[in-house]
Formats: structure tokens, C-alpha cells, sequence
């Protein structure tokens, strides 16, 4: 979608953002949110901070900046920032376009973000985070795919329309397979939730 459309979307969601996806948070993906963080240290961007929810895993003594291209999330993430009592900046940017300096961040994180980016999108944005990632640094995404279990399939078909319209979203992006066009280099790319949540890891080569 374009991001235009996004911020509409957002916009008219962002308050009820929390209570619509609080189960899934709490089944799915707060027990998976410190592995997109493990290790990680010095300057970090969480890209499409959305609600703020990974701000209990920033790792102890990082700096780490928030972005994203709503408004309406960005008050969210602001309140709980406020809540608990972190000191994390947050700024509105497009993670296509950021206006951060070559080589900014020893790593960018990056959580249910590229499934709201369209196929036609995901290399751009790769490409601009890793213009942004130091030599070495890594960028790690977690999102959505298709599952090949039928049933599965199934259910997330009748899903489908329902995220599409609530989230601009789809289950259809591969955002592995722009890494290297995007002049990465593919590090990891596993499942964390049966077959339906992965984790990719891209590289920014040092040489």
C-alpha cells in the first residue's frame, strides 16, 4: 500500500490496535520478540515501532531509536514508553526513506513491518535499512507467510480479507528473497512459530 494509504489505515486502528491483536501478543509473539533482540548491542533502530511492544526487550545499555510512519501508532508507542518509564526516542519516518546518515546503526529490527509493505516495496525498504546498517550489522524481520499445512492454510485464508482490511496486510511476502538484490547477504531464515512466523536475518557484507 502506499504510505498514504498506511497512515489512513493506522490512523483509524491505532487505538484499538492493542486490544484486537492482545491475544496473539500473548500467545504468539511476546514469547518470540527477545530472540529478535538477543545478542544485539550498541545502536539499534527498531524500524515500524508500531504500539512500542519491544520496548521490554531492548537489551540493557543499547541506544535504541523507534520509527515509524504513523502518527496515531507513534502516540500509542509514546504511552507505553511513558509507562515504563523508558527514555527510548521515537520519530516518524517511512522505513523506505528514513533520514538517518550512511551507516548509522550496528542493527535494525524489524517486527510485522514487511507484510504491510507491498512485493514491489520490500527490496526498497531493504535496501534503505541496509544503507543504514554498519558493515557487519545485521537486520532482523519477523513476519508473516503462508503455511503449506493445509488446514492452517485454510484458516489463514478465511483470515485473510480480515487482516488485509484491519492492517493493510498480507501473508503473501517473501521479504527473504529481496535481501540479496538488495546487496545483503541471507544469514538466517527460520520458522519461530510453526510455519507461519519466520525470522530472516540479512547481513550487510564488511567488505
Amino acid at each position: 500500500m502506499s504510505a498514504g494509504d498506511a497512515r489512513a489505515v493506522y490512523r483509524r486502528i491505532a487505538r484499538y490496535y492493542d486490544f484486537l491483536d492482545g491475544s496473539f501478543e500473548r500467545k504468539r509473539y511476546a514469547p518470540i520478540r527477545g530472540t529478535l533482540f538477543a545478542g544485539l548491542g550498541g545502536r539499534i533502530l527498531d524500524a515500524g515501532v508500531g504500539t512500542g511492544r519491544n520496548i521490554p526487550y531492548y537489551p540493557a545499555g543499547a541506544d535504541v531509536i523507534g520509527i515509524d510512519l504513523s502518527q496515531a501508532m507513534l502516540a500509542q508507542a509514546r504511552a507505553r514508553r511513558d509507562g515504563l518509564r523508558s527514555t527510548v526516542p521515537f520519530a516518524a519516518m517511512d522505513v523506505r526513506r528514513t533520514a538517518f546518515p550512511d551507516a548509522s546503526f550496528d542493527a535494525v529490527v524489524s517486527s510485522f513491518v514487511f507484510c504491510v509493505l507491498r512485493p514491489d516495496q520490500q527490496q526498497a525498504a531493504l535496501t534503505e535499512l541496509g544503507r543504514i546498517l554498519k558493515p557487519g550489522g545485521e537486520i532482523r524481520l519477523l513476519d508473516y507467510t503462508w503455511s503449506k499445512q493445509p488446514w492452517r492454510r485454510f484458516v489463514m485464508g478465511l483470515w485473510a480479507p480480515w487482516v488485509r482490511w484491519a492492517y493493510g496486510a498480507g501473508f503473501d511476502r517473501v521479504p527473504q528473497r529481496h535481501v540479496e538484490p538488495a546487496g545483503l547477504t541471507l544469514a538466517d531464515s527460520r520458522f519461530l512459530i510453526d510455519d507461519v512466523v519466520r525470522l530472516v536475518v540479512a547481513r550487510r557484507p564488511s567488505g
